[in-house]
C-alpha cells in the first residue's frame, strides 16, 4: 500500500497546526491518518514531546514507516478511533481525512471520502469528541468539493484556506 505523500493540503494544515500549537497550551496530541507524519513532525517541531503524540493510521505501510520515524511516540493500526483506548484524551487531533467525492474523482482510499467526500469525516466527527480534553480541539481539513458534512454540535471557525488547482483546502478548528 503507498502511504500518502504531502501535498498543498498537509503544508497548509501543518501551517495551521504550527500556530495552533504555539498559541494554546497544548501537551497531548492525536494525529489522526498520520500517513508520512507530517503533522506529527510539525507538532514537535512546535515544541511537543514525541512522548505526547498519538499517531494512528489504517495503513500498516504508513505504521511501518511511522515507527521508524517517531520511535517514542505512539502509533497504532486502527481505522479512526476503533483501537484508541476510550480512556485517552487528547487537547489537539489533527485529521487530514480523504475528503474528494469518489463519483468526480479518483477511487484511491487515500483521497475519497464516498459518494459525497465526508463519510469518513462524519464517522469522525460523530467519535472525536470523547477523545477530546476538557478544552480540546480538532483540526480538520476539507474541501470546497467536500459535501454534506455533519458537524454534529461542534462550534466551528474557519482558521485558514487555500486556493489549490480546481478547489478551495480549509482548516476548521472544532470544540
Amino acid at each position: 500500500m503507498e502511504i500518502y505523500k504531502p501535498a498543498e493540503d498537509s503544508f497548509l494544515l501543518a501551517k495551521l497546526v504550527e500556530k495552533e500549537i504555539k498559541k494554546n497550551k497544548i501537551i497531548k496530541v492525536l494525529d489522526m491518518g498520520s500517513g508520512s507524519g507530517i503533522q506529527a513532525e510539525t507538532a514537535i517541531k512546535s515544541g511537543i514531546n514525541p512522548k505526547d503524540i498519538f499517531l494512528v493510521d489504517i495503513n500498516p505501510d504508513a505504521i511501518k514507516s511511522l515507527k521508524k520515524k517517531f520511535p517514542k511516540s505512539k502509533i497504532l493500526l486502527s481505522d479512526l478511533f476503533s483501537k484508541i483506548p476510550k480512556t485517552q484524551k487528547f487537547d489537539l487531533i489533527i485529521f487530514n481525512p480523504p475528503y474528494l467525492p469518489n463519483d468526480k474523482f479518483d477511487k484511491e482510499f487515500d483521497t475519497s471520502g464516498g459518494k459525497s467526500g465526508s463519510s469518513i469525516i462524519n464517522l469522525f466527527l460523530k467519535n472525536a469528541e470523547k477523545y477530546l480534553s476538557e478544552k480540546g480541539r480538532i483540526l480538520l481539513l476539507t474541501s470546497s468539493f467536500t459535501k454534506r458534512i455533519d458537524w454534529q454540535d461542534y462550534e466551528k471557525e474557519l482558521l485558514g484556506n487555500d486556493r489549490v488547482f480546481f478547489e478551495e483546502l480549509s482548516v476548521w478548528e472544532l470544540s
